[in-house]
């Protein structure tokens, strides 16, 4: 009679016959290291409406780029860590989700906004509306989307345009926008552009084609330095100033396309090298 579990055990005649032992499945469990950088981001945003809610603005500035710099920091460390998980692009999103869509949004309807009105908050819930379903579309169409181009403007770009125009403004002296019609209607129309430019089909530069690894002729050092020199200068200013320009890119890059004829949309719909044949026109 035979047991159940059929164990191997070798016989003395045969030295090297392999003991079967059974293999037990690996517990799934959560990397540390790239969710505490995810955590930190999402603290930032925290910290940010937190500050806004005691009328320090320019703190609440600090709070989302400093989530910014966070959030491009966790991904590159599963990667470099091999710590990929589907719970750590969970959590990302989700924190992404409140530090540059829900955080934004409040930020600027507490800075400037409140006093439109009905405006106010539908400018502000345009913007989070947007951000929510720019990150479910990111996250559904990561597999065919051309990697170097965002298909809208990301999510932290878009919050960097909101917050640039609040850091630009208050580092210039204007502390009560809600009293300037003027402002709050400037900042109205950011909010609306940065939460519907989010949702459009505009390609923006992703930078992921750029490797760190590759050497760069020396003219690419020195006008690193002079870049870093020039935002020195000023930089509410000239950091608002890249924002805008970003912001921006994408529908010159739309309208350049179809100038020449060439696909807009960054959708594959092949294995073909996602430069003209592969994508959708």
């Amino acid at each position: 009679m035979t047991d159940s579990k059929q164990s191997t055990v070798p016989h003395d005649d045969d030295e090297d016959a392999e003991v079967l032992t059974p293999v037990r499945p690996r517990r799934k469990g959560i990397y540390i290291l790239p969710n505490l950088f995810t955590l930190a981001a999402l603290f930032g945003g925290f910290y940010a409406i937190v500050m806004a809610m005691h009328g320090r603005f320019e703190q609440s500035v600090y709070g989302v780029f400093c989530a910014m710099v966070l959030d491009s920091l966790d991904g590159r460390v599963a990667r470099m860590t091999n710590t990929q998980s589907t719970f750590g692009e969970q959590m990302d999103s989700l924190s992404d989700m409140v530090s540059f869509g829900a955080a934004p949004a409040l930020i600027m309807y507490e800075w400037a906004l409140q006093g439109l009105g009905k405006w106010g908050w539908f400018a502000a819930f345009v913007y989070c509306a947007g951000a929510a379903l720019r990150l479910a579309r990111f996250n559904t169409n990561i597999a065919v989307v051309d990697k170097r181009f965002f298909q809208g403007v990301p999510s932290p770009a878009a919050a960097a345009l909101v917050m640039g125009l609040i850091w630009a403004m208050e580092d210039a002296g204007y502390h009560a926008p809600a009293s300037s019609p003027g402002l709050a209607w400037l900042a109205f129309g950011f909010t609306l552009y940065a939460g519907l430019t989010m949702v459009t089909n505009a390609p923006f530069y992703s930078f992921k084609d750029i490797s760190f690894k590759r050497s760069v002729p020396f003219v690419s050092v020195v006008a690193i330095a002079l870049g870093i020199a020039l935002i020195n200068i000023d930089p509410p200013r000239v950091l608002f100033g890249l924002f805008c320009v970003y912001g921006l890119s994408g529908y010159v890059v739309y309208a350049y396309k179809r100038m020449k004829g060439k696909p807009v949309s960054v959708i594959a719909i092949s294995t073909d090298e996602p430069d003209e044949k592969g994508l959708h026109h």
